[in-house]
């Protein structure tokens, strides 16, 4: 029979807007902004392509 450690897996860095923060530890507060600092950067490189997208629509329906 296998053997049951204490040790339960812990569940992936996640983040919810406006989820209490009094129980976190430092360590999973630098997870979380890095989680969150990856998704904005991953944002702003969509909004990037999209602005370009219209833009260049734009500039065809123009001529």
């Amino acid at each position: 029979m296998p053997e049951e450690s204490d040790e339960k897996p812990r569940p992936a860095a996640s983040h919810a807007l406006g989820q209490p923060l009094d129980a976190l530890s430092i360590a999973e507060f630098d997870e979380r902004i890095a989680l969150l600092r990856a998704e904005i950067s991953r944002l702003e490189a969509a909004r990037e392509k999209k602005q370009a997208a219209n833009a260049a629509a734009a500039a065809f329906f123009k001529k």
